[in-house]
């Protein structure tokens, strides 16, 4: 697997390429009937059977790409070190830390390293972001009702 230091933002070439790319596939997706469409290349006239699963992931890299962003893609089962987990979720290690002591998020513990599944901390965030909806929402109907926000 690359490295995140082996990673390079896309030139504008290649955003232009993609944008175009990401329009064609997004056009051809809309209209693909099988779990598992043939693709071919053109330069080799070779034809691959993909999952349409794989092309859709496959249409939002293109996406993110003509927009500049760089692109990681890490499997889901993957452990990540707490200080990887604190910057994906907009933290600091030592309240990570508290977060994994408290219960909050899964961990396992190798001697004295811990360790958290990508996916866990993408649950956790994904929780703290619809617990922050809410509280928002509540705050917003809150201002209405005491007339501090014309809705």
């Amino acid at each position: 697997m690359d490295s995140i230091d082996e990673i390079i933002r896309p030139t504008k070439e290649e955003q232009k390429t993609a944008m175009e790319s990401y329009d064609a596939l997004d056009s051809a997706l809309s209209q693909i009937q099988s779990d598992y469409p043939e693709i071919e290349i053109e330069e080799t006239k070779e034809r691959i059977k993909i999952p349409l699963n794989s092309l859709k992931l496959l249409a939002k890299i293109l996406k993110a790409t003509s927009q500049g962003k760089l692109i990681s893609i890490v499997p889901i089962a993957t452990e990540i070190t707490t200080q990887a987990a604190a910057e994906l979720i907009g933290c600091s290690r030592p309240h990570l830390i508290k977060l994994l002591e408290n219960g909050e998020i899964k961990f396992t513990k190798i001697g004295k390293h811990r360790r958290i599944k990508y996916q866990d901390v993408l649950e956790y965030k994904k929780k703290v972001k619809t617990e922050q909806r809410k509280l928002l929402i509540e705050i917003m109907k809150a201002d209405e009702e005491s007339g501090l926000y014309d809705s």
